[in-house]
């Protein structure tokens, strides 16, 4: 008998363009050839959300939040942004104060989108910042400057939505720790509620793997890391996830819920899906046609692949999600989001435990200090 019960659901849209591709990004993103189809673009992604309430009978569940990625969302006007969330939420029950976030970009013509993106619906906006200095800016290539980016930060404050987000690198090329810790000092003086505090690696399919540039030794990198995590922390930033931090009760509810191994449609061009069948037992992963070019075809599905997840690959599944959390799991928890028996994972995380990797207090597992540093050797184990 199945033991799963039906996680939160939440939804993920993706808008490709962008005005130009940044260097280091692996997203699937689409330099900006003429004017956006806005129009026509929301109409495939309403049919491809259509598509989906049907393909995995998703009638009477809740939205439990929205998140507008790219690319760069913000490119779009406001009214398109109202036109296609009064769409969505047509379709759903929604979650009371749901909360739906959009990427924008710091440049000046779209931050001054932000009051009518706030009266669109947006509750939540995450702002791209990446570095305040003019250099390491230009390396990425940004198209913002510093003054962009603290005056994109100031309108969000002001704008009407409920929080923001600023996105915040570190381990750019050549940085030593004072201009990594200065990004951050910048970053906390505009009071953002949340901060992505992530190191920059070199993906494959990107121009940074092509031509590598010179980034930071090991030493440097591990300082920057925990300076930078203190200053945080002094400053009321509780880290939540591995590279998220935010002020109290202001955590990301969409981000929460992928790590929490919840459920989340992904519509748009190369979006991603986990959705659970709790009649079938089957928990399914989806992928989106990824040109823009094929996703607008007429007539055409936007649906890539859908494959359903195995039992064997459930244990690693959860945990490479839920191990990003600084919180800790319980084994229902498990129970209900697999449909397994915890006993698949028991012995795996006894073991853990006897290494100082893992805790149980209360029949509450949680990572250890030392199972964070040697996270991936964690996460194998349960391969």
């Amino acid at each position: 008998m199945s033991l799963l019960s039906a996680p939160p659901l939440s939804l993920y849209i993706h808008i490709p363009w962008c005005v130009e591709k940044c260097p280091y990004c692996d997203f699937n993103s689409h330099a900006l050839r003429g004017d956006i189809p806005e129009d026509e673009y929301v109409t495939a992604l309403i049919k491809d959300l259509d598509d989906d309430i049907t393909r995995f009978s998703l009638q009477g569940r809740t939205l439990h939040s929205i998140f507008i990625g790219g690319g760069t969302p913000s490119l779009f006007s406001p009214a398109t942004i109202e036109s296609l969330l009064s769409q969505v939420f047509a379709r759903f029950d929604k979650q009371e104060n749901i909360e739906v976030t959009l990427e924008a970009n710091p440049g000046t013509v779209e931050a001054k989108k932000f009051d009518g993106f706030a009266k669109a619906g947006v509750s939540r906006l995450s702002i791209g910042v990446q570095s305040f200095g003019s250099d390491k800016l230009i390396q990425l290539g940004r198209i913002h400057d510093p003054k962009q980016a603290i005056n994109a930060a100031k309108l969000a404050k002001n704008c009407g939505v409920k929080s923001f987000n600023l996105d915040l690198m570190h381990g750019l090329p050549s940085q030593h720790v004072g201009q990594a810790l200065d990004d951050l000092k910048q970053a906390i003086a505009l009071e953002p509620d949340h901060i992505s505090w992530y190191q920059l690696t070199i993906e494959p399919n990107t121009s940074f793997y092509s031509k590598p540039p010179q980034l930071p030794e090991d030493e440097t990198l591990w300082d920057i890391q925990e300076q930078g995590q203190a200053l945080l922390a002094e400053a009321g930033y509780t880290q939540y996830e591995i590279s998220a931090y935010s002020k109290t009760n202001k955590q990301s509810a969409h981000n929460l819920n992928y790590w929490r191994f919840g459920d989340y449609l992904g519509i748009g061009c190369g979006a991603h899906g986990k959705v659970t069948d709790v009649n079938t037992g089957n928990i399914y992963r989806t992928v989106k046609v990824k040109h823009p070019k094929g996703y607008l075809t007429k007539g055409r599905d936007a649906l890539d692949h859908l494959n359903t997840v195995s039992d064997d690959e459930l244990p690693f599944e959860f945990m490479i999600n839920q191990l990003r959390l600084r919180e800790s799991f319980s084994l229902e928890q498990f129970e209900q989001t697999t449909g397994l028996a915890c006993d698949v994972i028991l012995p795996t995380l006894s073991t853990l435990a006897d290494k100082g990797l893992m805790s149980n207090q209360s029949e509450q597992w949680q990572v250890t200090q030392l199972g964070h540093r040697y996270l991936n050797s964690v996460l194998e184990a349960f391969l």
